[in-house]
């Protein structure tokens, strides 16, 4: 039997290049990958699609394949494809510290990192992590260990031109038993609350996020009841 190919794999996210999601992602990748890192150097959490074509971009090396890029998540993108003349086999967005379901995937950096490799024609993913602040304070090694079940399933699906993969792990209360199960949805299409406390002229957005929206379902209702939503999403 013929060696299975090491997969040439893009790491970026929108928490930056010392968040512990991106950490667990890269500690979930298949043995043997080869990995580029290229995030950005502090947090851009919902800078959706911006791309950056104004000034330069400083981008510091941190280690080898491993890069602080001071932009966008997209930019990442540009920048490491312009400079990986070999290209990506992946483009791996995440693990997002907090959902990116329904609405989210139009605000969130993580998922236009994602959209950028796709506009390029490499496949791609986002992935990111619902956490309910009521209970859950976070276990990256928990998420990784999902996401390296998951992964191998999905990277060996045949690739859909113009198409990239969302995924959202659930919150999972303590003492919850076994892992979750993955379910293909599609995403909701109902907005995010329309909630602001007002004081004076600042408005201050209150909407909770656990109270959105969710049709029976729906990447929303899927990941609140539990289960590791994905969905696979479209070009314009």
């Amino acid at each position: 039997m013929a060696p299975q190919r090491r997969l040439r794999i893009l790491l970026t996210n929108d928490d930056g290049l010392e968040a512990p999601g991106l950490a667990a992602l890269e500690a979930s990748l298949p043995p043997g990958s080869t990995v580029v890192v290229a995030a950005p150097s502090s947090e851009r959490s919902a800078c959706s699609h911006q791309v950056t074509t104004h000034r330069p971009v400083r981008v510091q090396r941190r280690g080898e394949g491993r890069y602080a890029v001071d932009s966008m998540p997209a930019d990442c993108v540009r920048v490491a494809l312009h400079d990986h003349a070999c290209g990506f086999d992946w483009v791996l967005a995440g693990i997002n510290n907090g959902a990116n379901l329904g609405a989210d995937i139009y605000y969130s950096g993580t998922v236009a990192a994602a959209r950028e490799a796709t506009l390029h024609g490499v496949p791609a993913m986002a992935i990111s992590h619902y956490r309910d602040r009521a209970f859950d304070a976070g276990d990256w090694s928990r998420a990784a260990r999902w996401v390296r079940s998951l992964l191998p399933g999905l990277l060996e699906r045949p690739h859909e031109e113009g198409t990239y993969w969302n995924v959202n792990l659930p919150s999972l209360p303590p003492g919850h038993a076994g892992d979750p199960r993955l379910v293909e949805c599609d995403v909701e299409t109902q907005p995010l609350q329309l909630a602001y406390a007002i004081e004076g002229d600042r408005y201050t957005y209150q909407g909770v996020y656990r109270e959105r929206a969710r049709r029976p379902a729906s990447d929303v209702d899927t990941c609140f009841r539990g289960s590791i939503a994905v969905s696979r999403l479209k070009l314009p």
